[in-house]
């Protein structure tokens, strides 16, 4: 179980034929407990899909009694056409659990510009086999959400008398944005929605958004966070976003392991920043350098194409003050060359990147990918 595994909540996912795999391709989360709350993030991008409109209105409404997910098409660039299906999906899955439909969140992921009659009624027409199928053990809902993504990514916090359960979807278009991916996350913690929004916040900045395996944001991304009251415990609210942001930590390296094609798992460790904003900007100035991630694909320890990348931002450093490690091996020391490259072995999958700026205090991670042969051929041949 995961996002079941918090008392209050049941979940299903059900194959309406979206996929042309056959597998299960409609999720639904519901929230039953006494003290709903619930909050969200959205992708910053400014082209959005119909779910994000319609969701982004929701969370203003009070609490979400739900969150209906599909695969198999993003229902994005669908027009007045595509709105109107998910308002539809929101009526039905209300209809079926006695709610209100602007209490009913919508999640869509899959080919944009998909989103027509047959894909209208393959959802809309088997919402009540969705909500039959709910169970409070489900195990479905986590298969039901994934696209090109080759494993589920779920994530569970036990704490004392409550606790925290989540799923996500993603592989590709991995880009900050708020958030980076469809993601739903419960709890039985008795919190409000400000509580909830507060710690969502902090935990999707220091996971979600340090995580840019492509540098492609897309048009549907959303993080639900849904509370039920069920445990009748109310944590500290420190404790719970403390625990929320290992929940979405962990969900971030599990996205980063799947990314599409990648062969290596690179985490970029800036220390010596003068910010926490001046660590992120030159750990994404890596991160999204094509020469640098071709050549970890390589297993090359290029550290002068990671001084190259770092030179483009307007972080406060000095280039020739800086050391550059891999894999524990300082291979760059004050804008020059330390040991020869040859004593730095890339060929695990595992790699770690410091940069240590020399210019202040702070520190942050961002997360990525190198850039394969596979990544090309398989965003060639899926059609986006």
């Amino acid at each position: 179980m995961t996002v079941t595994t918090p008392k209050g909540f049941r979940a299903s996912g059900i194959a309406v034929g979206l996929k042309s795999t056959g597998k299960p391709d409609l999720a639904l989360v519901v929230n039953d407990g006494p003290e709903p709350a619930s909050a969200a993030v959205f992708t910053s991008n400014r082209a959005q899909a119909n779910p994000i409109i319609w969701s982004k209105k929701v969370i203003q409404n009070g609490p979400s009694r739900a969150v209906v997910l599909n695969s198999g098409g993003a229902n994005c660039f669908t027009g007045e056409f595509g709105y109107e299906t998910t308002r539809l999906t929101a009526v039905a899955v209300a209809t079926e659990i006695g709610a209100d439909p602007e209490n009913i969140l919508v999640c869509s992921t899959g080919l944009i510009g998909s989103g027509d009659q047959v894909f209208r009624d393959k959802i809309v027409t088997n919402i009540p086999k969705l909500v039959s199928a709910l169970s409070s053990e489900d195990t479905v809902a986590a298969s039901a959400i994934l696209t090109t993504d080759s494993v589920e990514k779920t994530a569970v916090h036990q704490s004392n008398g409550w606790s925290i359960g989540a799923m996500a979807k993603g592989a590709g278009m991995l880009a900050p944005g708020l958030a980076t991916m469809l993601v739903v996350i419960t709890t039985d913690a008795a919190l409000d929605s400000d509580a909830l929004d507060r710690a969502l916040r902090r935990s999707t900045a220091e996971s979600f958004d340090r995580l840019d395996s492509d540098g492609c944001m897309s048009t549907n991304d959303q993080v639900t966070l849904l509370a039920s009251g069920g445990s009748g415990v109310t944590p500290d609210e420190t404790e719970f976003a403390e625990a929320l942001a290992q929940v979405c930590d962990s969900l971030a390296a599990q996205l980063q392991a799947d990314a599409e094609g990648s062969s290596h798992d690179i985490d970029i460790e800036v220390r010596g920043a003068a910010s926490i904003e001046d660590a992120v900007e030159v750990g994404r100035s890596v991160a999204r350098n094509n020469l640098f991630k071709a050549a970890i694909f390589g297993n090359d320890p290029n550290w002068g194409r990671v001084l190259a990348a770092i030179g483009t931002t307007q972080a406060d450093f000095d280039p020739y003050a800086v050391d550059v490690s891999f894999n524990g091996v300082r291979l760059c020391h004050a804008g020059g060359p330390d040991r020869p490259v040859t004593d730095c072995d890339l060929t695990p999958r595992k790699t770690h990147v410091e940069i240590d700026l020399f210019a202040g205090s702070f520190s942050a991670t961002v997360r990525t990918n190198d850039l394969t042969h596979d990544y090309v051929h398989e965003n060639s041949a899926y059609s986006s």
